[in-house]
């Protein structure tokens, strides 16, 4: 039962959320939820209901009396559970105010491991990169600190596009570079890609 007590308590804070979303009152929002949760165990008590008398005749008039008495029982606790559920109603809150603690734990915790992520990347991943790479670049997006890089861009052989690597207000296109060892000068540069704003794949930084 426990699965279905979670995807209850779940679904509730959803419903909640929908509501709120919709501008729907919290006290509103609580009448609503209150008499489908009653309406779900008045439905449940009418089937157990219906067992009374539906004793196996083979076992007896002694196990017949002992299950009649048991849905009784059933019934009478199921009705109790439903009159509980009804007198949510009324402006009370408890479930809009159930899902404020929710959310706000949900974000508290949100928070805390991205402060944590922020610092392992600071500390573990970033000092693993080299400068002017496309593996530093992304870590630096990453982190929101790529405003300060060239945004110039363009495809490699394979098709896919490589963002310059190299700082911002870098590019000289009289500055060319010897290509064969593969050092930038004035042009732009991401991994073994080297190219100058010419090119027809290419996207000057000066165009975005």
């Amino acid at each position: 039962m426990s699965q279905y007590q979670t995807a209850g308590v779940n679904a509730r804070l959803k419903v909640f959320a929908l509501l709120e979303a919709q501008g729907v009152p919290a006290s509103e929002a609580d009448d609503l939820v209150a008499a489908l949760e009653a309406g779900a165990v008045a439905g449940a008590q009418c089937e157990v209901v219906e067992l009374g008398g539906m004793a196996p005749a083979s076992r007896g008039a002694v196990f017949s009396d002992g299950w009649d008495d048991g849905v009784t029982a059933v019934s009478e606790a199921l009705v109790g559970i439903a009159d509980r559920e009804w007198s949510r109603r009324g402006g009370r809150s408890a479930g809009a105010a159930e899902l404020a603690a929710h959310i706000a734990d949900v974000r508290q915790r949100e928070r805390a491991d991205l402060v944590r992520l922020e610092r392992f990347v600071r500390e573990s991943v970033l000092p693993g990169t080299h400068p002017h790479t496309t593996a530093r670049r992304r870590v630096l997006e990453a982190l929101g600190e790529a405003g300060g890089l060239c945004t110039a861009r363009t495809r490699n052989a394979d098709g896919d596009v490589v963002v310059c690597t190299l700082d911002a207000g870098h590019y000289d296109p009289d500055d060319k570079p010897p290509f064969k060892d593969g050092k930038p000068g004035g042009w732009h540069k991401a991994d073994a890609s080297i190219w100058n704003d010419l090119g027809a794949a290419c996207i000057p930084h000066a165009a975005l």
